[in-house]
């Protein structure tokens, strides 16, 4: 079973030192396979990626930096490709991505088995690549089945895994499993975490991206008003028990949507067991 973090480029220097501490945390007391790092709408935060992968890689950590299809021409993704490949950098997380507001129409890659196969094409074996996975179905989707289509080609397309978007219902997660694997998917599916801590973040973020939040969850998140205490308690009880129904039914890994920040999935790890 697989732990691994994801982490945001930060924006400023304390952002910067907060992240160090917090890396060195987790690689102390969760040991992740690894680290992922996002990659901004229409690549805003290309060359803040490429310092934090440098950055982690540099202190021995294995890390995936995010590429992604929006406004990246086959030249421009050439060169991150190299410049990772220069590093030593062995994992990639290609994903589709979405257009910034304002943004008319993507670069040279509409999808990401697109994406996918050009770094097939270009790199061989040299990277594990990752893809992005939605067990409650893509916001954009025609309908779930197209959505679980699409996701089967990025698959034969040449990715090693996937990780999904973050979800409260385990059912969703292993039906879309049992869907996927039923038209010829052998590759893991790696179930993407978001710890609650702040419930008007969490409905901003799910709104936006599709993920649901089930009814007694959002009313029980409501309830608490700004009780924060209260709210992280609770979040942290509802996630470690979706963690635990994922692991005890077999799920090979858990991909921890970290915000920057450790505290909250520490927490659950260790209600879990799985601290080193």
């Amino acid at each position: 079973m697989e732990l691994s973090v994801e982490f945001f480029p930060p924006k400023t220097p304390e952002g910067e030192n907060k992240l160090h501490l917090v890396r060195e945390r987790f690689s102390e007391m969760l040991k992740p396979a690894f680290y992922s790092v996002t990659f901004g709408a229409g690549g805003s935060t290309q060359s803040g990626t490429l310092k934090v992968v440098s950055d982690i890689h540099a202190a021995g950590a294995a890390v995936a930096p995010h590429l992604s299809c929006v406004g990246s021409s086959r030249d421009n993704v050439r060169e991150m490709l190299k410049q990772y490949q220069a590093l030593g950098i062995k994992r990639i997380v290609a994903l589709r991505g979405d257009l910034p507001s304002g943004m008319g129409q993507y670069g040279e890659f509409h999808h990401a088995n697109e994406l996918v196969e050009f770094i097939r094409t270009e790199t061989g074996d040299w990277f594990h690549i990752d893809v992005a996975a939605y067990p409650e179905c893509h916001p954009q989707a025609k309908s779930p089945a197209t959505d679980v289509d699409f996701f089967v080609q990025k698959m034969k397309a040449g990715a090693n895994s996937a990780v999904t978007q973050y979800f409260y219902n385990s059912d969703a997660y292993f039906r879309f499993v049992d869907e996927a694997y039923e038209l010829g998917v052998t590759q893991p599916v790696i179930a993407g975490i978001m710890p609650i801590t702040n419930s008007t973040q969490l409905l901003r973020f799910s709104d936006a991206c599709g993920a649901e939040i089930p009814r007694w969850i959002r009313l029980r998140l409501q309830s608490y008003g700004d009780d924060t205490a209260s709210i992280r308690a609770f979040g942290e009880e509802v996630v470690t028990d979706l963690c635990d129904q994922l692991l005890v039914a077999g799920a090979p890994g858990l991909h921890f949507y970290s915000l920057n920040q450790a505290d909250a999935v520490l927490a659950i790890a260790d209600n879990l067991s799985l601290n080193k």
